[in-house]
């Protein structure tokens, strides 16, 4: 078996196997190649006998090209699932596969912006773009991830079969599981007006949101666009299309959203990942606290 039929192997995998997002596929597809390159390897049996001290080095090379620590983690990750498949492939026991700690890494709190600057971004980037319906299309793509709180993958894997938008839409997630989120009218509207816009039709089949020559639109694409955006109105580096996610949830739980709910909306699998943004309201309150109380600053 050649080294690119292993990858091939793995990246059907992870794509069709395991319906990870394309941004989870290209990730861990980029660490097996960098591994067999860096290792010189070739076959399935070669990875199930990788030792964990080789591991240890080629993770090494890897910090010394300059990864962080979050990135060294990300890589350490992907290579543990692909050293798993390895395994499963050559008929050895998972269980014995090498074994090697990440980094520690420190949480931080997630950074949601404001409502009034989550709107603003959406339409800055309208006003940004060059076309058109390039400028609606944005705009569609962060007012539905700040209004419905779903994950960037999630949006720009929508496919033509979900026009006409309802007032709820189901999601494919982590995991290919499926949940419901409500649309309120704002995001209907912004997505039936770049709908109307677009140049390309819109099938059943197709992608919902297209890129300029009519294929996927990429998340790269969504990124610089807002990091452009935010430039324009002087907003932090945290304000990413992540970060809209980070809002809605914020916002909603403000507002007096429950945990149990917000979970259900979020899609985590688990309640302490949504947890955590109880200590984000709390940290919102003490700012506005320490920033407006009369006596703070005495």
């Amino acid at each position: 078996m050649s080294r690119q039929e292993v990858l091939g192997a793995w990246h059907d995998h992870i794509a069709l196997g395991l319906r990870r997002s394309p941004h989870t596929v290209r990730a861990y597809h980029k660490a097996a190649e960098r591994l067999l390159t860096n290792l010189e390897m070739t076959e399935f049996e070669h990875v199930a006998r990788l030792s964990t001290g080789k591991l240890r080095s080629h993770i090494a090379s890897r910090r010394a090209d300059g990864l962080a620590n979050a990135s060294v983690a990300r890589e350490l990750s992907a290579l543990k699932a692909f050293i798993g498949f390895a395994r499963t492939q050559a008929g050895h026991e998972i269980s014995e596969a090498p074994r090697m700690r990440g980094p520690r890494l420190k949480k931080g709190l997630p950074r949601p912006v404001s409502p009034d600057d989550a709107i603003g971004l959406a339409d800055t980037v309208e006003a940004l773009a060059a076309d058109g319906w390039i400028g609606a299309r944005d705009r569609a793509v962060l007012l539905m991830l700040y209004g419905a709180g779903i994950r960037i993958s999630e949006a720009l894997s929508l496919k033509g079969s979900e026009l006409p938008l309802g007032e709820t839409l189901t999601v494919i997630g982590k995991g290919n599981k499926q949940r419901v989120v409500p649309l309120v009218p704002l995001i209907r509207e912004s997505v039936d007006d770049y709908v109307r816009q677009c140049p390309w039709s819109i099938s059943r089949d197709d992608p919902l949101f297209r890129g300029i020559k009519g294929g996927p639109l990429s998340q790269g694409v969504v990124q610089k666009v807002t990091a452009q955006a935010r430039r324009v109105l002087g907003l932090p580096d945290t304000a990413t299309p992540h970060a809209l996610r980070h809002s809605f949830a914020t916002h909603l739980l403000g507002a007096g959203a429950d945990l149990r709910s917000l979970q259900e909306l979020l899609g985590h699998a688990s309640l302490g990942s949504t947890q955590i943004y109880t200590k984000v309201d709390a940290a919102t309150l003490l700012e506005t606290y320490r920033s407006a109380h009369p006596r703070e600053n005495d």
